[in-house]
């Protein structure tokens, strides 16, 4: 018969109870990794907006927006500040108001003077000038002098003459400007141009570009009211932005921009009031006068430079512009012509155009904005 005898060994129970706790430990730590593990693959998978605000761009606002992985947020600062650098590179070389920039130096200088250019002066003036042969002169840069007019009779509250306006619009013209290897020259001393209408749209889409080679995948570029988006917002949904009531406040409508560009023109945003009556700051170089009949345009295109170009070249055409409208490109116009109002609307956005009668009756239209919903990301 087999007996089986109860052994008492200190030592083990010892054992027993060190392992044991030292098991519960290493199980406790496993645990923890394992959570921590946890938390940081879910941490990685959402995406943070990293945003910047520079000041002092372009006389205007400025907003730059990365939307990243949040373990890319170090890297994303890095690429918004190169997307800064760019645009204040361009606004040094193209701005009217920097003395020391190419086109003033150009505007400035004598005829016959031939004035170096750098690339990013030389692709604007040609896009400019081609932009002008394709709108049969209604969006044209040259006008200068007349702006310079209008401005100074704003200031002394005197409407210009028509023999003023006359001089001003035949002092400068395309026909007396040249582009000569990598310089410009015109034949008329009195002849400049004024980039207003095309360099915002340019310098967004060149900070877009900053931001895509730097491989960030989703984001916006704003200048002035000009925007271009690409991928996708915070929430992985398209862009949209809003469209403002150019009578009021409140917004008219929220407009899908996928991965485009939208820009925003009219008299509500810039005007001058003369002899008791608002003028726009757009001017019809074909006449001479400032622009009427169009309170606001909003075009959605591909680049900024293209809604940039045509915002403007349709507050000067009008209704009669939304069928000279490029393919890829979409006009959404509220016209305020003999004390009544019409909303006219290419296709593309015809079905989120708000209707005639609501903006007629300014009533508002509740709907998000770029500037409430943007930043606000999960």
């Amino acid at each position: 018969m087999i007996v089986k005898k109860k052994v008492n060994i200190p030592w083990m129970k010892i054992a027993i109870r060190v392992m044991t706790k030292t098991g519960w430990f290493i199980l406790g730590i496993s645990v923890l990794c394992l959570l921590v593990g946890i938390g940081l693959w879910q941490t990685r998978g959402t995406h943070i907006a990293i945003v910047r605000r520079p000041q002092g761009i372009m006389g205007t606002s400025c907003t730059l927006v990365a939307v990243v992985p949040w373990y890319q947020r170090a890297s994303a600062l890095e690429s918004l500040q190169d997307a800064e650098a760019r645009i204040r590179n361009i606004e040094a070389r193209l701005s009217n108001w920097i003395d020391a920039s190419e086109i003033s130096r150009f505007n400035g200088a004598e005829a016959n003077e031939k004035i170096q250019l750098s690339a990013e002066a030389w692709n604007v003036l040609s896009v400019a000038r081609q932009v002008y042969k394709e709108t049969d002169g209604v969006f044209d840069i040259t006008c200068r002098p007349l702006i310079e007019l209008w401005r100074e009779a704003g200031k002394r509250g005197k409407l210009p003459t028509d023999a003023e306006i006359h001089a001003a619009r035949s002092s400068s013209n395309w026909q007396a400007i040249q582009q000569i290897g990598t310089c410009a020259v015109k034949q008329l001393a009195t002849a400049k141009v004024d980039l207003g209408g095309i360099a915002k749209g340019y310098a967004v889409d060149e900070a877009v570009e900053v931001l895509q080679k730097a491989n960030i995948q989703d984001g916006l570029v704003e200048i002035g009211g000009d925007e271009r988006f690409f991928g996708h917002d915070g929430q992985g949904n398209p862009w949209s932005t809003a469209v403002k009531n150019p009578f009021g406040d409140g917004i008219l409508m929220e407009l899908p921009a996928g991965e485009a560009a939208v820009c925003t023109s009219g008299h509500y945003a810039r005007f001058q009031e003369i002899e008791g009556r608002r003028y726009s700051h757009i001017l019809d170089p074909r006449t001479g006068l400032p622009a009427t009949g169009v309170a606001s345009v909003t075009v959605k295109a591909p680049t900024a430079i293209m809604a940039d170009i045509w915002a403007t070249t349709l507050s000067v055409l009008g209704p009669d512009g939304m069928d000279k409208v490029p393919d890829g490109v979409e006009a959404l116009m509220i016209t305020d012509e003999s004390d009544d109002v019409h909303v006219l609307a290419t296709p593309g956005i015809q079905e989120h155009a708000p209707s005639s009668e609501s903006v007629r009756n300014l009533m508002p239209k509740r709907a998000g904005s770029l500037q409430m919903d943007l930043f606000d990301f999960r």
